[in-house]
């Protein structure tokens, strides 16, 4: 701890700004982690498989209580809303499961871009403890007395260096994180764009076997 306090004492003023963007940044990470992989997310091959023999079966009550076993996951609430349209038109299917998709696609998306936006501001406080740091490392050379002058100098070049090095060490993560979570995010949305076209065509083609029948 004595030397995280000391890198940080090091840094001057400007640690401070980037240290705030490092909490807001770990704040996101965590609460999109836990969002896209244990409220959003879900086996969706197996699911949509069981769905499939459900609606083969024609047993359309029981694959509703099947996306409400999962009701926070956003491909289970696609599903639902073409099934609760299940024995409609196909336009209304269609346009039950795109409203749908409509509804959970921002709540997928949402705040996971801006983790690249926090790595990009920390880097620039960074940047910018940097230049004050090096201005004030040529004021030192000007107003220091000759014999100060190598310590001030010294000084002013280690602050501009720790909040480079600070800054990088929070966009790091922030960066890395974006790019996994973005994946992870891309992955839901084309598994929903996936089956609920599947859905779809399964419903209509169930819908024209019940007219012929």
């Amino acid at each position: 701890m004595g030397v995280i306090a000391e890198f940080y004492s090091n840094g001057g003023f400007w640690m401070h700004p980037i240290l705030f963007m490092s909490v807001i940044g770990l704040g996101v990470i965590i609460e999109r982690f836990i969002f896209l992989y244990f409220k959003y997310n879900i086996n969706a091959a197996a699911f949509m498989g069981q769905i499939q023999k459900l609606v083969m079966a024609n047993n359309i009550d029981r694959a509703i209580k099947l996306c409400n076993a999962a009701p926070s996951a956003a491909l289970a609430k696609v599903i639902k809303a073409g099934l609760t349209r299940a024995n409609k038109s196909e336009i209304e299917i269609s346009n039950a499961i795109e409203e749908a998709t409509l509804d959970v696609i921002p709540q997928i998306q949402k705040r996971t871009n801006s983790l690249a936006a926090i790595a990009n501001v920390a880097t620039l406080l960074g940047l910018l403890g940097t230049i004050f740091g090096m201005i004030g490392a040529f004021n030192a050379l000007d107003q220091a007395a000759a014999d100060k002058r190598q310590e001030a100098l010294g000084k002013n070049i280690s602050t501009a260096m720790y909040t480079t090095a600070f800054g990088l060490i929070v966009a790091v993560p922030c960066l890395s994180a974006h790019i996994f979570l973005s994946n992870v995010t891309k992955k839901i949305i084309d598994e929903i764009d996936q089956y609920s076209v599947k859905l779809e065509n399964l419903l209509i083609q169930r819908g024209k076997s019940g007219a012929n029948s």
